[in-house]
Formats: structure tokens, sequence, C-alpha cells
């Protein structure tokens, strides 16, 4: 695996802000209203405290095994992390005892409602965003576009979570442009979503994007971008592996 020493990832930390800097200036928005959010799957603490040191403050891990074990040597640095993997029921507690302050990977009712009993037995609340599978690809977690607001109505009525946007992978392929349409789909969704008026619901926020196609995202309306490879190093495995749960 190649990986970044703590120079070079401040360095890419850099080229990376200038990339979204550039890319909001292209697209008449305000950069504060993006946020870069550190893709730390297989990245070692030591590594992804180099990131923080710099002054970033928030990571996104798709295993909860990696919560785990990088959860000690990270705790004392301040930093706010989301979990961006499938999550399976049987790991919320996981979730929950390792610092991780929203789920941006809720595809169904059945985890929002074991995740709400388990926050109501801790007088917890816990923000969360809808994945949806913008894409159409059979190995992408998400709910379906066509979906997902019924989906946001039915987690909306859980007194413990709070919805704050939608996520997306986006679709794989290595032609930025062609990532486009799954990015823009949920852009119209989140306006569907608005328009609809839910009450418990703040659908402000848009997860998409990544290394290759940052800049179509925040043209699409991305308020936080995913990167991970363009900082940290290309990693063993294909994107498509780190998104499974059960792999």
């Amino acid at each position: 695996m190649t990986t970044a020493n703590s120079i070079t990832i401040v360095q890419q930390i850099q080229q990376i802000r200038q990339r979204i800097k550039r890319a909001c200036e292209q697209a008449n928005r305000n950069v504060d209203d993006v946020k870069l959010l550190l893709a730390t799957k297989t990245v070692p603490a030591e590594q992804i405290a180099a990131a923080l040191y710099t002054g970033e403050t928030l990571i996104g891990e798709n295993k909860v095994q990696e919560v785990k074990l990088k959860y000690e040597a990270l705790k004392h640095i301040p930093h706010e992390k989301h979990f961006i993997g499938h999550l399976q029921s049987n790991k919320i507690n996981d979730i929950l005892k390792h610092g991780v302050t929203c789920i941006q990977s809720l595809d169904n009712l059945s985890l929002a409602t074991k995740l709400e009993q388990r926050l109501a037995m801790l007088n917890r609340k816990m923000e969360v965003f809808i994945q949806v599978n913008t894409s159409g690809e059979e190995s992408k977690f998400g709910i379906q576009p066509n979906a997902a607001l019924q989906l946001v109505k039915d987690i909306a009525v859980l007194p413990h979570l709070r919805i704050k946007g939608l996520m997306t992978i986006g679709l794989f392929n290595t032609e930025a442009e062609k990532v486009r349409p799954s990015l823009r789909l949920l852009k119209t969704l989140q306006q569907d979503i608005e328009a609809a008026n839910i009450n418990n619901v703040s659908i402000a926020e848009l997860s998409m994007g990544m290394s290759n196609d940052l800049e179509i995202a925040i043209e699409e309306g991305a308020t936080i971008v995913r990167v991970g490879t363009a900082i940290f190093g290309k990693r063993i495995y294909p994107d498509s592996y780190y998104w499974n749960e059960n792999i």
C-alpha cells in the first residue's frame, strides 16, 4: 500500500484546499460553504493525526473495526468523526462508543429504528444523512431515489435522529464528467425533500464527490466532499471494496 508521510500529507491537503477554492470560484459559491471530509479508510492513526494537526477537523471512516482501532490514538485531538460506510445493526453500539457524531450512510428504516432505540436508552441524539444510490449500480448501498422521500418521512418521526442531509457515492468511473448525472440527481432529491417541508428535517447538507470528481460535485451543490486517495495515497483495493462492511 502506498502511503504518504506527514510532509506530503500537508502538501496534499493544501492542494485539495486549492482545488476546492477554485471550484467554488468557478461555481460562484462561497468556499466556506463546502467542508472537506478526510476519508481515512485504511489510513494509520499517525497519518490521520498529521492531517488533523494541520487544522482539519472532519474525518470519515468506512469500517467499524477501523473506528475502534484508531479511537484511543486520536481521541485527544479535537475533531469530528462521521461514519460513511455501510453499517450493520449489530455494530451500532461500537459506533456510539467510539466518538462517531454522525452516520452518513443510513439507508433503511430497520437500521434507523434500531439506532433510535439505542439512542433512546442512552438519552442521546445523533445527526444522520440518508444515503441514496443515485448511480443505479447494484454494488452500491443506498435507498433508491424514488423511495428516498418516503424514507425521510419515516425516519423524521424518530425523536433521537436528526436528518441533516443526503449522501451518495456517485458513479464509479474514471471519467469525472460521467459522474455528473448521479450527483445532480442528489441535488434534485434535496430540492424535492425541502419542498415537502417535513418536520424534524433539515436537508441542507449534500455529501458527495471524492478525489477525482470533487469539482463537479461542488458545481452540483456538494456541501461536503470526501477526499482520501488524493491526500493519503492510493490503497491496495478499489474504492468499491471499502463501502461494504461485510468484506
